[in-house]
């Protein structure tokens, strides 16, 4: 088994964009409020062909990353293994006509062209029928038989031997209960006898 890994790449220029060097202290730290009305923010982030997309549709109309990113996080989650239509997008959305069919076109290409079949990430788990057993890129595995009967090897010893010492002992139980038995019998006879000498005298 292979686990695949990202091949390393320096490029200072990208690096220098995302991280300038220029870092002012600022005044306060940053606050953080937990119980605020916030929009929750979409699971889909922008990568580098987004950012081409949006750089050309902004020639043409206006355009935020987060309401990008909004958009394609509503078309992705309103599918399932079909795409949706032009039409139920515009449901979906709620944008202008011109947007919608530019972002649709867009997203509908790329999802085609993602050998995923969507274009969020998600943690791929194995599948019910154990088809996936060799994908290095599954995440979580379930346990085999194997581990279960290793498992379950000392639990079945452990009841055998319990099994035993209960069969001792409902054994021994049923000894006295055949002496007590004897012995009540015994008593019996003897109340009988007792009586009868007390009746002859």
């Amino acid at each position: 088994m292979v686990i695949p890994v990202p091949e390393a790449e320096c490029n200072i220029t990208h690096y220098e964009s995302l991280y300038p060097g220029e870092f002012k202290m600022p005044k306060q730290l940053i606050h953080i409020q937990p119980f605020s009305l916030d929009t929750e923010l979409p699971d889909y982030d922008l990568d580098t062909e987004d950012e081409t997309f949006m750089n050309k549709l902004r020639k043409k109309m206006e355009i935020t990353a987060l309401q990008f990113e909004e958009m394609i996080d509503r078309l992705e989650k309103g599918s399932g293994q079909q795409l949706v239509s032009l039409q139920e997008a515009k449901l979906l959305l709620k944008e202008d006509d011109e947007l919608i069919k530019e972002v649709f076109d867009y997203w509908s290409r790329k999802r085609k062209n993602c050998l995923a079949g969507c274009v969020i990430s998600n943690i791929k788990q194995e599948k019910r029928d154990g088809s996936s057993t060799s994908d290095p890129y599954v995440a979580f595995r379930r346990r085999t038989e194997k581990m279960q009967t290793r498992k379950n090897r000392k639990n079945d010893e452990a009841s055998y031997e319990k099994m035993l010492k209960l069969r001792r002992d409902l054994s021994r139980a049923v000894t006295i209960l055949e002496m007590i038995k004897r012995r009540e019998k015994s008593k019996r006879e003897l109340l009988h006898l007792t009586l009868e000498i007390v009746e002859k005298r």
